[in-house]
């Protein structure tokens, strides 16, 4: 039996795991799926039946990831990351991607000498997560009630995920970090303009961090090629706005081979005071 470093999500106490069953002294009991992931989501913490991205969604998010469009934010992410953290041997340290998606930025994360966790509402993306990953711990689980003790993670990364600074603040350590990503005022410009008559630049005027110090903040710009069809359907289903696209827009992207695509992201770097 290993004491895990989940809290349940009904009564916050420990998670001791034990042969794959992760149980608290309350006898709330909790199984390790064959895909290696938890599900810490209760059925009263489900506002629908299948909360977050479908299996459309996560494919199509995976698809366009693994071609390597967003590499350059995923390097310095992680360049952030190792440039912060100081590493002590005697206590390790723990890492929260909180809104994980199918793990793409999250394992990009993992050394050997931290341990990297990743939570996500949406179960078909954790499902690929756990199961492509296994050097990460992946849980389904709510970002407003993160099944974990106080102060744990010395660095959370917030990646396009909503981003709720009191829960975030909890679960952080004294001295730790929250990285968030953000559109930054030209990002997918010409893929909106596509959908929208009137395609406005991004507001990057709102913080959404109000008691955490912002330490660091920076710009990551440059243009995307893509070089087929799907590509850009792909791109698109990852969007708040593919919804509004209609079929002729769509079938429009699908028939443009080589669609050029501005990348413009907003990196804020917060520190917990302590």
């Amino acid at each position: 039996m290993t004491i895990a470093d989940y809290a349940c999500p009904l009564c916050s106490l420990p998670l001791l795991n034990q042969a794959k069953i992760f149980r608290c002294d309350n006898n709330h009991s909790f199984d390790l799926a064959k895909e290696n992931y938890l599900n810490l989501l209760p059925v009263q913490f489900k506002h629908s039946k299948n909360p977050g991205d479908n299996k459309a969604m996560v494919n199509a998010r995976r698809a366009f990831l693994e071609k390597g469009h967003y590499q350059p934010l995923v390097d310095r992410l992680v360049a952030l990351y190792q440039e912060k953290i100081i590493t002590v041997p005697e206590k390790p340290t723990i890492v929260l991607d909180a809104g994980c998606g199918e793990g793409f930025y999250t394992h990009q994360h993992k050394t050997a000498e931290n341990t990297v966790y990743g939570v996500d509402i949406a179960k078909e993306a954790i499902k690929k997560a756990g199961k492509k990953y296994p050097q990460c711990h992946f849980s389904v689980a709510t970002l407003s009630k993160l099944p974990f003790a106080d102060s744990l993670f010395s660095w959370i990364v917030s990646v396009y995920a909503p981003i709720l600074e009191q829960e975030f603040t909890r679960v952080l350590s004294n001295g730790g970090f929250l990285l968030t990503v953000t559109p930054a005022k030209q990002h997918l410009m010409q893929l909106k303009q596509h959908i929208y008559d009137d395609a406005k630049e991004h507001d990057v005027d709102k913080l959404p961090i109000e008691h955490l110090a912002l330490v660091h903040q920076e710009n990551i710009s440059y243009q995307m090629h893509l070089k087929t069809g799907q590509d850009t359907l792909n791109l698109l289903a990852m969007t708040p706005f593919a919804f509004k696209a209609s079929e002729e827009v769509k079938q429009k992207l699908s028939n443009q081979d080589d669609f050029i695509c501005q990348a413009d992201f907003l990196i804020r770097l917060y520190q917990k005071q302590g």
